[in-house]
C-alpha cells in the first residue's frame, strides 16, 4: 500500500556494536549484543538456547546489565545478574557467570579458543627436571606474548615423582621406596597431588594459555572447560570420561588422571594433566605414602584401585592415544605443530640450575 513502505531495519533491529558468544561446557549457548555509549553498556540484549523461568527474568537481566561501565569485572557482572533475578528464578543450561563471560568476550576482555593461534609440541624425551622447568618457562612466554598458546606433551625416561607445589616432601614420599626404585623427585609450580611417572606408564600434557581464555569462569569450572577436548578425544577411542570435582578425571571404571593449574602475574596460565596408561600400582604404593585419609572420600580401601589404566580400557598403544588427542585438538582449534626453541630449552636448563634442581625448592615444604 502506498505510503506504508517499512524502513529497511526497524529501530530495535540495528546491529549492535558488541557481540559475544559462549557455549557453556555441557550446557547451552549464551549470546549477548549491546552498544557502548560513553563507556557504559547500552541496549543490552541477552539470548541463547538456554532455559529461563520466569519469562520476566530475561528483561530483568538486560536492565541490570544496561548502564554498567565497560570496565565492570566478571565477578561484578555475575553479581548484577544474580541480583536482578526474580525470586524462584531458574537458569537451566547457563548461569550468571556464563552471562558474565559472554559480556566480557563481547568487550574483548575475555577470549575464546578460536581467538588464538594454537601450537602443539609432540612428545619429546627430556629429563623430568627439564619438563617441569619448561612448564614455568613456556607459561611465562605465553603470558608475555612471545609464544602462541601451546599444548605440549611430555616424555621422559627416568622413573619420577612430581610433587605439588605445596606438598610436604617427607609426608608424600617413602624414602626407602624412592631409593630402592631409583626415583627422581621433582617439585612443580602448580598445586595438587603427587604424580608417579615411569617411562611409558602415563600420558602427561601441559596447556600454556592466556588467562583471558578463562576470564569469568570459576576456578573449579575452568578445569572441565580446558579439558573438554580431552573428553572428546577419549570418547573417540571408546572411553567415556568425566570430571570429579575438583581436579580428577574418571570413568565408570575408576580414576584415570588428575589436573593442576598455576596462574602467573604476567597473564600466563598453566593447566597440566597426567593420565595413567599402565601404572605399576605395587611400585607406586611403595614410593608414595598414600594414607587412609587420602583415600577416605574415594570410596575404596586400596590405592591400587584408584588408578585404572587407559591401556586396559582401550587396548591401544600409548602412542595411539596421544595421536588421537593431538588430532582432536588440531581439528577443534586449528592448531599447528611447533617445536621447543633453543632459547626455551636453554632457559629451562638455567631454571633447573637455579630452582627446580635445587634442594631449597625441592624441600620448600619439608
Amino acid at each position: 500500500m502506498d505510503g506504508m513502505i517499512a524502513p529497511p531495519f526497524a529501530a530495535e533491529d540495528h546491529p549492535r556494536s558488541h557481540h559475544g558468544e559462549y557455549k557453556v561446557p555441557g550446557g547451552k549457548l549464551v549470546v549477548v549484543d549491546f552498544d557502548v555509549v560513553d563507556g557504559l553498556l547500552a541496549d543490552v540484549s541477552l539470548s541463547g538456547d538456554f532455559f529461563l523461568e520466569p519469562d520476566e527474568a530475561l528483561p530483568a537481566i538486560n536492565r541490570a546489565l544496561t548502564g554498567l561501565p565497560e570496565s565492570t569485572t566478571a565477578a561484578e557482572l555475575a553479581a548484577a545478574v544474580t541480583a536482578s533475578l526474580p525470586p524462584g528464578a531458574v537458569l537451566f543450561g547457563f548461569s550468571a557467570d556464563a552471562v558474565a563471560v559472554t559480556v566480557r568476550r563481547a568487550l574483548s576482555k575475555a577470549t575464546a579458543w578460536t581467538d588464538h593461534h594454537w601450537n602443539i609440541i609432540a612428545p619429546t624425551v627430556l629429563p623430568t627436571h627439564i619438563n617441569v622447568a619448561l612448564d614455568e618457562v613456556l607459561t611465562e612466554e605465553v603470558g608475555a606474548g612471545r609464544r602462541n598458546p601451546t599444548l605440549r606433551f611430555w616424555d621422559w625416561e627416568e622413573p619420577s615423582v612430581v610433587i605439588g607445589s605445596f606438598q610436604s616432601f617427607r609426608n608424600e614420599l617413602d624414602p626407602d621406596g624412592v631409593a630402592r626404585h631409583g626415583i627422581s623427585v621433582v617439585r612443580r609450580i602448580s598445586g595438587g597431588g603427587a604424580m608417579f611417572m615411569e617411562a611409558g606408564n602415563c600420558i602427561t600434557y601441559s596447556l600454556y594459555l592466556p588467562q583471558t581464555l578463562v576470564d569469568g569462569i570459576s576456578f573449579a569450572d575452568s578445569y572441565a572447560f580446558l579439558d573438554a577436548w580431552v573428553m572428546a578425544a577419549l570418547e573417540k577411542i571408546g572411553v567415556t570420561a568425566f570430571y570429579v570435582p575438583l581436579n580428577d578425571i574418571a570413568t565408570d571404571q575408576g580414576k584415570i588422571g588428575g589436573a593442576a593449574q598455576k596462574r602467573l602475574a604476567n597473564g600466563g596460565m598453566l593447566h597440566h594433566v597426567t593420565m595413567s596408561y599402565d601404572i605399576d600400582a605395587d611400585k607406586m604404593v611403595e614410593v608414595l605414602r598414600i594414607g587412609k585419609e587420602k583415600l577416605s572420600d574415594k570410596g575404596t580401601r586400596s590405592a591400587k584401585k584408584r588408578v585404572d589404566p587407559l591401556r586396559r580400557q582401550t587396548g591401544l598403544a600409548r602412542t595411539e592415544i596421544i595421536a588421537a588427542m593431538m588430532e582432536v585438538f588440531s581439528e577443534r582449534y586449528a592448531a599447528t605443530l611447533s617445536e621447543l626453541t633453543a632459547a626455551e630449552l636453554s632457559a629451562a636448563r638455567d631454571r633447573v640450575a637455579t630452582k627446580f634442581g635445587a634442594e631449597d625448592w625441592l624441600h620448600r615444604v619439608p
